[in-house]
């Protein structure tokens, strides 16, 4: 980890500050998520979900939401700089993840020569639809920005302010065009592992996932639920039901 003092947005203080995309269809998707980090992290978190009805309240997100956003979280993800007051470090992540090892791992990897970082995918969906029947898209840098560690103060970032993400092209954002490409930090694929596409090599543990990314919709959608990783996804939110005393 290669950071000024205290500057990654963790202290013995201060949590370091998790924002996780949320969607009502996928409220499961994000209480498990959420508890897939808090129980394996050994260090003290702050996950706030990205509520679009939330921030279109408080008057920080306005665009009208388009054909192609497959969740409510499609652009208003890149408000989390603003919303970390444009300090330290914060991660986004879509609610459509399972963690699996301590997020302190991937804290430890932050590096503050870099405006974000991330796990930089070479994918192209192979799938027309996806998650219940939304549009699957392809474009440069997908599923870069479903995951990210933002050095919210970077003089970069510092544009990306309210009227930025309710007006700029999905281009623009999702391919992270206000850096350059040397502002961007590379993350091991195994913190963003797209399940259906990234490959587990047996003799190798570097390729073992540290947190699946259920991209194509995971086993809380009626099409999804026999897809690679399901058991460990069902198995987590069985915990996370006990824990929760919800029974059904």
């Amino acid at each position: 980890m290669t950071m000024s003092n205290g500057s990654n947005g963790y202290t013995e203080n201060k949590p370091f500050r998790i924002f996780v995309g949320y969607d009502p269809r996928e409220d499961l998707a994000y209480q498990v998520c959420r508890h897939s980090i808090t129980k394996r992290s050994s260090i003290p978190v702050e996950i706030t979900p990205i509520v679009q009805s939330d921030l279109r309240n408080k008057g920080l997100y306005w665009r009208e939401r388009g054909k192609l956003e497959s969740t409510e979280f499609s652009f208003s993800r890149f408000l989390t700089p603003h919303l970390s007051n444009h300090q330290g470090w914060a991660m986004f992540v879509d609610c459509d993840f399972l963690y699996l090892a301590d997020i302190n791992e991937l804290v430890d990897l932050i590096d503050d020569k870099y405006a974000v970082m991330c796990v930089q995918h070479d994918y192209t969906p192979k799938e027309t639809t996806k998650m219940d029947g939304a549009v699957q898209t392809v474009y440069p840098r997908k599923n870069w920005s479903s995951m990210v560690l933002y050095n919210c103060g970077h003089p970069k970032n510092k544009g990306l302010d309210p009227q930025t993400v309710n007006t700029q092209t999905g281009a623009f954002l999702h391919r992270f065009q206000w850096l350059e490409d040397e502002e961007i930090g590379s993350v091991p694929f195994v913190w963003n592992f797209l399940e259906g596409h990234n490959c587990v090599v047996e003799s190798d543990p570097s390729t073992q996932p540290k947190a699946v990314h259920y991209t194509r919709g995971g086993p809380w959608f009626d099409a999804w639920k026999n897809c690679e990783f399901a058991d460990l996804w069902l198995s987590e939110m069985d915990e996370y039901k006990k824990e929760a005393g919800i029974v059904n």
